[in-house]
């Protein structure tokens, strides 16, 4: 499938001389078109030719280079494993090559683990150099007592020194991870400060109407964000063929190469404002092929964060549409299983019950007040049973 063309953001630069691809490790340069492999060694990111502009044969010798640096990073422990010692800089760079050459792990992914290896070395004077027998337990509980970065970016940061260490255990030059001892911190989940219904409209309209070249595309993306709960990445990959309209469906395949975030395909009912909105679109562009790409800009934080402050709301990210999404859809009485797996995840709705679990708690007592035994006995009349309806639907909404 040939991959298409990337969408803009509201504020596009000009093209860069290179070019990311859909292939973890492989970058295109745009003055002579070839290919290059684009992998950490010892610490520093390296470019080398793959000497073609052929993407075919680009994914075959990347993977060629990526088989390379996993032998290298064999070779190197099996050296330092008969040497009988380790520093810490040796085993983080078969760590490094391991993730480098690991084609399972997103290219975004690697990007964040480089993070926090700079996080890690960074607040940890000296590191690298240092033997990893001289690496004690209260090393690595001093580490975690200075360390000030929020707690996700702690967690994910000891992630990484407690998998340097394993290598150093799994090759036996220590007989103990010492970085086992630190305790995660507790993730405090971030508050929802969501706009009502009447709020998020103006927001959309005032984004609308800001005058600016993608204004109109920027307010398009804000509602089929909202109405259909999607990944920034999975919204600007969303193409005409795969808005099922007999079905009433979205199907929702994320990257072309590298697929959705949990690398499934799913599909999301289209609500009525989502019908609406891409019947417009569609009836605005006819002539666009299937594969062409729904939304014309790729990103609107700028005019999001301009609106917002506009309107008087709180700041709102691409992802707290998601959100926004999620909580509409559980105060229309859908319940968090349902809205988990449009949201696409796999856990069978425990994150959603985490975030939104208060919502449903809020609409069975709405619900609640309306169960009566009594009533049901003697209420079976067409009228009661109307009555009773409309009391539900206020209690809905």
């Amino acid at each position: 499938m040939k991959a298409r063309k990337p969408l803009p953001k509201e504020n596009s630069e000009p093209t860069k001389l290179w070019r990311k691809t859909s292939y973890a490790n492989l970058i295109r340069y745009d003055p002579s078109g070839n290919y290059f492999c684009r992998i950490r060694v010892r610490g520093k990111l390296i470019r080398k030719s793959l000497k073609t502009d052929v993407l075919s044969v680009a994914k075959l010798r990347l993977t060629d280079e990526e088989k390379k640096h996993r032998e290298a990073a064999q070779r190197q422990l099996a050296f330092l494993r008969g040497r009988g010692q380790m520093t810490f800089g040796d085993a983080l760079e078969i760590y490094r090559a391991r993730v480098e050459a690991s084609p399972d792990i997103k290219s975004k992914t690697k990007d964040y683990y480089a993070q926090r290896v700079d996080s890690l070395l960074r607040t940890w004077s000296g590191l690298k150099k240092t033997n990893v027998r001289d690496i004690s337990k209260q090393d690595c509980l001093d580490w975690a007592a200075r360390y000030e970065g929020s707690a996700t970016a702690f967690n994910n940061t000891a992630l990484v020194l407690r998998a340097v260490l394993d290598i150093a255990l799994e090759s036996g030059v220590i007989y103990e991870n010492a970085s086992k001892y630190i305790t995660r911190r507790a993730v405090k989940p971030k508050e929802l400060r969501l706009p009502d219904n009447a709020k998020f409209i103006e927001l959309v309209q005032t984004i609308e109407n800001a005058g600016g070249r993608f204004s109109r595309d920027c307010a398009d993306l804000v509602r089929l964000l909202a109405y259909g709960g999607f990944r920034l990445g999975e919204a600007r990959n969303i193409t005409w063929a795969d808005c099922d309209f007999d079905r009433g469906e979205i199907i929702v395949r994320g990257d072309p190469e590298e697929g959705t975030k949990n690398s499934e395909v799913r599909r999301v009912p289209m609500i009525g404002e989502m019908r609406a909105l891409l019947e417009r679109l569609r009836n605005d562009r006819r002539k666009e092929s299937p594969t062409a790409s729904v939304m014309k800009v790729g990103e609107c934080q700028i005019a999001m964060d301009t609106a917002a402050k506009k309107v008087g709301i709180a700041h709102l990210t691409h992802h707290d549409l998601r959100h926004l999404f999620a909580t509409r859809c559980i105060e229309s009485g859908v319940d968090i299983p349902t809205v988990s797996r449009w949201l696409g995840h796999k856990d069978g709705g425990v994150l959603a019950m985490k975030v939104y679990g208060h919502l449903r708690d809020q609409h069975s007592t709405s619900m609640a007040k309306l169960v009566s035994f009594e009533s049901a006995a003697v209420n079976t009349s067409p009228r009661s049973r109307v009555k009773r309806r409309r009391d539900r639907d206020a209690a809905i909404s």
